[in-house]
């Protein structure tokens, strides 16, 4: 084995323990906490896992600007900054020797001393569900302002994700559509990397993602954990789904492509038309049958003149 999990679980608790104490010496942090599997009683830690920490600063600059402090830790073979999962942060991963990796994200304090000043609103509920609602354990607190932070967000007892509206499931299915099209012509203009990465990032992520969930969530009730980005889909998604997904990602080949890209259009179709059924909502059957005469003769069109 790699990783082995239980040496995993000791380098990550010997990480906290050094890091509590290494953050005591450091006056601009005034927070810290854990989120992610280590804390996660679904899904928990496995020896795949990484440790997730959240440092509240007075100067987030000083962890993102220098690497140095990372060896703190442990041997670090490799680091670098990444935008958080929000898009509003940027944090610190790094890798060690041991093969096994920490995310320092960093966050400034007055983010914690504004939400505890002025409440928490229900969107920023919402945001912080899939951070800390799955799991959260606070590893420093100088200032004695996460218990308040975390109780806040518990309070909010939000509902399950709404079902789309006509409106944002039509934008879906025709964004998806469209894209099909787009794809077709980037692929018949040799441009394989352009056309695969719509097909498998933005079309997947953007378009059947979301319909994936809202297919579970009304098959399986709207209380249903459809987790967030995709994650642990092969737990939560309809077996169907996970079937026809194995072929509708492509090989860096223009044939396989134009496979993945029928093979995702058939996926897509059939998802979109069901959560239409659920809903009653008019699935849009012309510009389905539109994007695919078209895609389909961009194909044999190919054929013929090779």
């Amino acid at each position: 084995m790699i990783l082995d999990k239980e040496e995993a679980a000791r380098f990550y608790k010997q990480v906290e323990k050094h890091f509590i104490k290494w953050a005591n010496t450091q006056d601009h942090i005034r927070a810290a906490i854990v989120v992610g599997s280590q804390v996660r009683p679904s899904a928990p830690a496995d020896e795949w896992s990484d440790l997730d920490i959240i440092i509240f600063s007075t100067n987030p600059s000083i962890l993102i600007d220098s690497e140095d402090w990372v060896g703190e830790f442990g041997n670090p073979v490799i680091t670098f900054i990444e935008p958080t999962a929000s898009g509003e942060g940027e944090e610190r991963r790094v890798l060690y020797d041991n093969g096994l990796d920490v995310d320092f994200a960093v966050d400034p304090i007055q983010y914690i001393l504004e939400t505890n000043k002025h409440g928490m609103t229900p969107k920023l509920a919402r945001e912080l569900t899939d951070i800390i609602g799955r799991g959260v354990g606070i590893l420093v607190d100088k200032d004695k302002v996460m218990d308040k932070f975390i109780t806040e967000f518990k309070q909010h007892k939000l509902p399950p994700p709404s079902q789309p509206t006509e409106y944002n499931y039509l934008e879906r299915v025709n964004d998806f559509w469209y894209h099909t099209v787009w794809a077709a012509k980037k692929i018949r203009r040799g441009e394989l990397w352009e056309g695969k990465a719509c097909i498998d990032s933005y079309m997947k992520g953007r378009c059947l993602l979301p319909l994936i969930e809202w297919h579970a969530r009304l098959t399986q009730g709207k209380e249903h954990d459809t987790w967030f980005r995709g994650r642990f889909m092969e737990r939560w998604a309809d077996p169907r789904i996970i079937a026809d997904l194995r072929s509708a990602f492509a090989h860096y080949d223009e044939e396989d492509v134009w496979q993945a890209l029928a093979n995702t259009m058939q996926l897509f179709r059939w998802i979109a038309r069901e959560v239409a059924e659920k809903l009653d909502y008019t699935y849009p059957t012309n510009a389905d049958q539109f994007a695919s005469r078209w895609v389909d003769a961009a194909y044999w069109d190919k054929e013929s003149n090779e």
